[in-house]
């Protein structure tokens, strides 16, 4: 008889302990061990234990484990939660099993030796086969449904509860998210603020709609937000700085003259232009978008476009608007010099048209659905043993979930969005097909959207300086962990696993759209680096840096209207602080979209900053090792943005790595 030294690691999480009786089978090269019980009676969160697996002889190398809990007689099942189990073989060589997932039912459930193997790889049936059961399972865990016509496609699932346990949310996670959405919406009832239809009779009442709820930057934007310096600062490190880009032609349809505009130090428009100090920010995808009817009252959204001028002194200011794609006498160009009420009005309806172009093109669509096709197609086609799975499934976390509750608390037919947006509705898929149709793998990665957007030398624009170190932090982790794997561009082309994972996104997510860039296959070791270092910044960086900023700049509404009740102004001289009240959201809708961005700027006590990776899914040194040097390097990033952002008025920190997710979990 030989022994195996057998350790089950159980995870330090709520509920993970079991009260079942666990059985273990070792499968290897050369045989499998008897179904064997691990004696004992209760496995604890948290707990390390260690058994004795015995058999006739040498199973050889081992390749798998089959693991199953069943219950006695009159006993409660319970679901138990396992992060990995190490085995010592009698010949002294350790095998690592990464497991991290719940066990709830009493199937039996396979799981491969923790080192990282493509198909190709495989030198016997028993893994062969493995992965295959994997996978067809997998396909039926994680299948596809059409959300809508020209949109990505979305997981299969009846509401967040109905996903496999393994991609759900923690019981801390679900808690915490639980208590503060009850919470916010308890104070605003007390306040009565949740049924009020009126309008606000002044400003300064805003501030008592969440008044123990607030962040030094919203205090501030609360103070600043009428200011032209603030408006323009938030177009490059606001929660959508992806809008802005230098114009060194206006567009036809933006008749802005060189008298109109006032240029510092005798300057003028054309000149400027020429020395490229001229932005622009052109919202025309929502151009002839019908606004949704709240509360049975019609809605308004604009598609403006917005002139910015780079000063001597380096800041950014507003010098032009115009409300609407068509310059008509009815839809004047409106000015600095222009009345203080007409000038706030043009602003506020830009704000609006923001509004919505950051919640559903650049946050919802570029990170939030992107990543739920990254997350299934991954799910479905790669499987645990797979190294682009140990690479990828971190930046997962969460994102599943996250996205059906979405679906049914946001953007569903009885959603916040839905009812109390000007962009919800009917709009809200228009215009989120029509924003997947302009989708380009360029707009994606931030070095090429930077370039196209012609932006490189814009002073004062962290997000950029930010994004670009993280971006190459990235790409320089992810190529040392590809390059370990595929040693040519023939093994890329050679993992069929691969191959059909970059095939359903590309069919699925950016539908075949072949003018969108997105590779529909990969060629080289190089196509394969850049795709995946899009996916892993889209599903942390971007994300937090269109998220996190979500209450700091939407805490005070006026700087961030869910929608507006009036008509844009088709005349100057005809606005007022009486037409201002008026035309932004009356008070119960104000209550819940400050609600609303409060809780999706929260982050639970369970998150886990990017280049952290507790569940340790590689098991072999270098990739290891390149995992110590990516936090390493983002270690060094976050002290340096610290120590630029100490001589900051206003610091930006989204893109610190240490307030960056792993993952998409909020």
């Amino acid at each position: 008889m030989v022994d195996y030294e057998v350790t089950v690691y159980t995870g330090d999480r709520a509920y993970a302990t079991t009260v079942n009786p666990v059985h273990i089978k070792l499968v290897g090269t050369e045989g499998e061990s008897a179904r064997t019980w691990l004696s004992s009676w209760v496995i604890f969160r948290g707990a390390v234990s260690t058994y004795t697996v015995s058999c006739p002889k040498s199973l050889g190398r081992l390749v798998l484990i089959e693991l199953d809990k069943r219950q006695f007689r009159l006993m409660f099942g319970d679901a138990w939660f396992p992060d990995k189990v190490e085995i010592k073989s009698p010949e002294r060589d350790i095998y690592t099993f990464p497991i991290y997932c719940w066990i709830s039912d009493r199937e039996t459930h396979c799981f491969r030796e923790g080192k990282a193997l493509r198909m190709f790889d495989e030198s016997n049936s028993l893994g062969r086969n493995a992965r295959k059961q994997e996978l067809s399972q997998r396909s039926v865990d994680y299948a596809w449904e059409l959300f809508s016509v020209g949109l990505p496609y979305i997981i299969k699932a009846d509401g967040p509860t109905s996903l496999p346990d393994e991609v759900q949310f923690s019981f801390t996670k679900r808690t915490e998210f639980v208590f503060t959405a009850m919470t916010g919406l308890a104070e605003l009832r007390l306040k009565g603020l949740v049924d009020n239809q009126e309008n606000w009779q002044n400003l300064d009442d805003i501030n008592d709609v969440f008044h123990y709820k607030e962040t030094p930057l919203s205090n501030y934007v609360q103070e600043h937000w009428k200011e032209d310096w603030l408006f323009a600062y938030q177009f490059l490190n606001g929660v959508n700085p992806n809008m802005i880009r230098r114009c060194k032609t206006l567009p036809n349809n933006f008749p802005v003259t060189e008298d109109m505009v006032s240029i510092p130090n005798g300057s003028n428009l054309s000149n400027e232009l020429k020395q490229g100090n001229i932005y622009l920010c052109d919202f025309k995808n929502l151009n002839g978008m019908p606004a949704n009817t709240v509360q049975g009252k019609q809605q308004y959204l604009t598609a403006p476009l917005v002139l910015l001028h780079k000063r001597p002194n380096d800041k950014l200011m507003p010098i032009a608007i115009q409300l609407k794609q068509t310059p008509a006498e009815d839809n004047p160009i409106f000015l600095p010099t222009d009345s203080d009420n007409d000038w706030l009005t043009a602003k506020i309806f830009v704000k609006g048209a923001n509004f919505t172009e950051h919640q559903l093109n650049v946050h919802l669509l570029r990170t939030h659905l992107l990543a739920e096709v990254f997350a299934v197609s991954l799910l479905r086609n790669l499987p645990m043993v797979h190294p682009l799975y140990k690479l990828l499934i971190p930046h997962t976390r969460y994102t599943l979930h996250i996205n059906e509750l979405s679906r049914a608390r946001l953007t569903g037919p009885t959603g916040v969005f839905t009812k109390f947006g000007a962009s919800g509705g009917e709009t809200l898929t228009k215009f989120l097909a029509r924003s997947q149709s302009l989708i380009t793998y360029r707009s994606l990665c931030i070095p090429d959207d930077i370039a196209d957007r012609d932006l490189q030398d814009l002073p004062n624009f962290y997000y950029r300086d930010d994004g670009l170190q993280l971006w190459t932090i990235i790409f320089k982790f992810v190529q040392g962990v590809i390059q370990h794997y595929y040693k040519s561009d023939d093994e890329v082309q050679r993992d069929s696993e691969l191959q059909t994972w970059i095939r359903d996104i590309f069919e699925h997510g950016f539908l075949s759209q072949s003018q969108s860039g997105i590779p529909p296959s990969f060629m080289t070791v190089p196509e394969l680096t850049k795709f995946t270092t899009m996916v892993m910044f889209t599903c942390s960086c971007q994300h937090a840096a269109v998220n996190s900023g979500q209450y700091d700049y939407g805490g005070w509404m006026p700087n961030t209207p869910t929608t507006l009740q009036r008509a844009p102004p088709t005349k100057k001289g005809t606005t007022s602080k009486s037409t201002i009240l008026e035309t932004l959201p009356p008070i119960n809708v104000t209550a819940q979209g400050m609600a609303s961005a409060w809780l999706l700027s929260q982050p639970s006590s369970d998150f886990v900053p990017l280049g952290h990776y507790p569940e340790e899914h590689f098991t072999e040194e270098i990739p290891r090792q390149l995992q110590k040097d990516f936090k390493a390097e983002l270690d060094e990033l976050s002290i340096k943005i610290n120590n630029r952002n100490e001589g900051l008025e206003i610091r930006y920190t989204y893109l610190d790595p240490k307030n960056i997710e792993n993952s998409i979990a909020i």
